[in-house]
């Protein structure tokens, strides 16, 4: 109150009233504070401009493709920002089946990274997003495939809803609807697109949503062909459609290749930084369905306010705003633009009467330079808990802005206000309310229940194509401008300063009053010796828990203590519990489940999060469940050194199998150091990555020769950063052969081999359980030093023998492996661990006394 009274005194006289209404304010609620910039970027005065003339255009396109990174960035910010139609991109999955270069996350965890990521870039060319519930199950070789695990009426289903609820009058799709899209997930991309063009008009067909948002019809159809599967199409090709998306755009600053490259580089995880171009750009659309164009994508369409019936007037009073439009002054325009509102507001219902409505607010808010943020002091609060917002409305201009209440329905809110905004003074204050105690949980709503191999499941129908959840909490408020209602809807968020990176936000989470997070993903149990399981529990809530842990366990599994208690005063406050586990006697895979309880009522889940620059942290509230496996594993030696490639979990891995494992930074690479170590382990896409590997190399080949192993797991065959003939002893050529069914035969060519019997016994056995793929990129072609220990392969394909190959140079081995063991071992799959101890346990021949006489053990033949 002091900080909040100082601050009135010495405001200018003129602004007395205002100060005072905040004063009174401040008697019910808590003292001043100055409030952060806002999340949404505010729109310059050519920008404004540019939204204005976007009024006046009401065509749409739907961009359509299979994955995250799949649309084209240029196509979508040349028609979004030169041609001014609503642009949205639709894909099929959320890419949680790719492989990923910044992190060690995957499958699901990766899909929320790069459905983050395609958000980010859609905030930067002007896209809108939308997804079905197909989940990228990985790699697909054919269509058929694809919709027998994505169930495709199911997917079907989901892309007639978008176009429905959508209403474009173009599609255009990424991937021709065969075999040249190179994937079976944009194949079927494509098909789902032209079969859904047939059947949105049909009342009949998927009538639940019929009913919901109407039938449409779309104008027509394209393949954004002149790629790898049509290279000779040009701009003179008879029935093409080419549009010049490398224009320049004088509002904006910069050509659209620009504006995509920035948007590209945003898929970060799939390494796919883009470089600004200038100059003319042509993209091609070859004609697949509806009515031919003439010379122009939106032949035929009526983008003007006539095809909105009652709109007549719109067109003309929009022209006259733009035509006394004064960028240095963009509130003057205000009055225009509540005019237009209005005549807007009196249409009837219609997907454009929405959409434009939305962008006239829009406009009026960032005419009158209108701030509004809503900052909480805590990134999670659990329901029922007290939370401390803190609140910043400016107007910075002319304009006549008047704060009349604010909503919220998650903090039970409704405060009646009635406050004059005065050019440039901010009205600062904080409040402290209780969250519902019905509040639900934060997290993605994907993944909040188990999803099959295909498909994601929840019950909400109405969330099917929303790119992802709404705000956890929002606040609601209502303001007069010049005499005329504006609602603006803000997120709370969290916001703190970084010392180096300066202001810093995050989104608020909702979550249980106590978190209980288990320590490894995987507990291996290599014999009937108990472990130490480490459970952290931690507190959200503002008044303290006392409860207890327990963990549940397979059947012959016991926990000692069974229960353990704990104490928490306070939120934020954490503690570890430690837990002796006693494994049962047979080899088993199973889970570990922690689970709290608090005054008789149980608390299960676990706190991850996903923090990376370019896009805002993600939370996710998972079951505190993990895999246990028990699991005769033996190894020799004791120290691994691993050079990290493009992110994965093999080290952890590594750890539970008992190993010591050196992450090496490539100053630490050298002959004397590798001498410390067993083997040396290259993670995945090393070769790729890492800029220094051309140098590092030949110190690892050095190692091998004197006696050392080295493995080497998968790398693409393009974008090496080292020449092809230097990463290995003899010559060996990487393909693009994989094999993606994870239930394929594995045939074991080398029986005999140490690999396949050292310390472990390897089996057919061994390959069973395994997820997703088997492996990928195998070299196709090698020197005959190197044995192929594996064969493997896709129905009605040839034998792959190239996934596990090990030559003995010099004195020690050298391993290539494609097998997916960044996949496998994270998982718990049982004869991954068995295959990589091995691997990790060769070593060059040591003679052995047999009966007294010395025998040399040598490699198999």
């Amino acid at each position: 109150m002091v900080e909040s009274f100082n601050r009135l005194i010495f405001q200018a006289i003129s602004f007395l009233v205002m100060r005072l209404i905040v004063l009174f304010l401040c008697c019910w609620l808590s003292a001043g504070f100055e409030g952060f910039s806002q999340l949404r970027k505010q729109a310059s005065a050519s920008e404004i401009r540019l939204k204005m003339r976007k009024l006046n255009f009401l065509g749409s396109v739907l961009y359509v493709a299979a994955h995250p990174d799949d649309e084209n960035t240029r196509a979508i910010a040349y028609l979004a920002n030169d041609r001014l139609a609503a642009t949205a991109y639709l894909s099929m999955t959320r890419g949680d089946g790719g492989q990923n270069l910044i992190g060690p996350e995957i499958r699901d965890l990766l899909g929320l990274i790069r459905t983050q990521e395609l958000m980010a870039a859609r905030r930067i060319d002007g896209g809108q997003q939308f997804f079905t519930r197909a989940n990228d199950f990985g790699f697909s070789k054919n269509a058929s495939e694809t919709f027998a695990i994505w169930n495709k009426q199911e997917i079907l289903s989901d892309v007639v809803r978008a176009i429905r609820q959508f209403q474009p009058d173009v599609i255009l799709t990424r991937f021709p609807p065969d075999e040249r899209a190179g994937h079976g997930h944009h194949t079927a991309s494509a098909i789902l697109a032209q079969e859904a063009f047939d059947l949105t008009n049909d009342p009949n067909q998927f009538a639940e949503h019929a009913k919901q948002f109407g039938t449409w019809q779309v104008k027509r159809l394209y393949t954004n062909t002149g790629r790898w599967w049509n290279q000779t199409i040009n701009e003179k090709t008879p029935g093409i459609l080419t549009m010049n998306v490398g224009t320049y755009n004088t509002l904006l600053g910069k050509s659209y290749s620009e504006i995509a490259a920035e948007s590209r580089t945003q898929h970060k995880s799939q390494g796919f930084g883009s470089p600004g171009r200038r100059g003319d750009a042509l993209e091609f659309f070859e004609y697949v369905k509806g009515e031919r164009h003439t010379n122009d994508v939106f032949d035929g369409v009526n983008t003007t306010w006539s095809r909105v019936k009652g709109a007549e007037k719109i067109q003309s009073l929009v022209e006259k705003m733009l035509n006394e439009y004064k960028e240095e002054n963009p509130a003057a325009s205000i009055p225009s633009l509540l005019a237009i509102r209005k005549e807007i507001s009196s249409l009837g219902a219609s997907v454009w009467r929405d959409r434009k409505l939305a962008e006239v607010n829009q406009l009026i808010q960032d005419c009158a330079g209108l701030f509004v943020e809503v900052v909480a002091d805590n990134f999670y609060v659990s329901p029922g808990q007290p939370l401390v917002a803190t609140f910043e409305v400016i107007n910075r201009s002319s304009a006549d802005v008047n704060l009349q209440s604010i909503q919220s329905a998650s903090v039970n809110w409704d405060s009646t206000l009635n406050t004059a905004l005065k050019n440039n003074i901010p009205l600062n204050f904080k409040s402290k309310r209780k969250l519902l105690e019905g509040a639900s949980y934060s997290g993605p709503y994907w993944l909040k229940e188990k999803h099959s191999l295909g498909l994601f499941s929840f019950a909400d129908k109405n969330l099917i194509g929303k790119p992802e959840n709404d705000p956890a909490s929002t606040f609601d408020f209502t303001f007069k401008v010049n005499g005329e209602n504006l609602s603006v809807s803000v997120p709370l968020v969290y916001k703190w300063t970084d010392p180096v990176k300066g202001e810093l936000s995050r989104p608020f989470e909702i979550v249980p009053p106590v978190l209980v997070n288990l320590d490894k993903p995987v507990y291996l149990f290599a014999n009937d010796q108990p472990q130490v399981l480490n459970v952290l529990v931690k507190s959200a809530s503002a008044t303290p828990l006392n409860g207890s842990v327990s963990l549940e366990l397979p059947m012959g599994w016991r926990a000692e203590p069974s229960v353990i208690p704990f104490e928490l005063k306070k939120r934020g406050e954490e503690k570890m519990l430690h837990i002796s586990v006693y494994p049962g006697k047979e080899e088993l895979k199973a889970t570990v489940k922690a689970v709290a309880e608090i005054n008789g009522s149980k608390y299960d889940y676990s706190l991850q999060t996903i923090q990376y620059d370019h896009i805002p942290t993600q939370t996710l509230l998972l079951k505190a469940e993990e895999e246990l496996l028990k699991l005769n594993l033996k190894k020799e030696g004791a120290v691994i050194g691993y050079i990290r490639g493009a992110g994965d979990d093999v080290p952890a891995s590594l750890r539970n199998m008992g190993y010591e494992v050196w992450e090496m930074k490539n100053e630490e690479i050298t002959a004397n150091n590798l001498k410390k170590v067993d083997a040396v382990v290259l993670g995945v896409r090393t070769l790729n990555t890492n800029e220094r590997i051309r140098f590092i190399m030949p110190d690892l080949l050095q190692y091998v020769k004197e006696g050392g192993t080295l493995i080497v797991q998968y790398n693409t065959n393009n974008d090496l950063e080292i020449d092809k003939d230097k990463f290995s002893p003899y010559p060996l050529t990487l393909s693009r052969d994989r094999v993606t069914e994870e239930n394929s035969e594995v045939r074991i060519l080398k029986p005999e081999h140490p690999v396949l019997n050292v310390p472990n016994k390897i089996t057919a056995k061994d390959f069973e359980g395994w997820v997703q793929e088997r492996g990928l990129y195998f070299p196709n072609a090698w020197d005959e030093k190197y044995e192929a220990l594996l064969s493997m392969n896709d129905t009605n394909e040839p034998a792959r023998n190239g996934s596990l190959l090990v030559a003995q140079y010099g004195e020690g081995y050298y391993v290539y492996t494609g097998l997916s063991f960044f996949r496998e071992l994270p998982e718990g799959v049982p004869g991954a661990y068995k295959l990589f101890a091995n691997l990790v346990s060769l070593k060059k021949p040591k003679p052995e006394v047999i009966k007294g006489k010395t025998k040399v053990r040598t490699k198999a033949k």
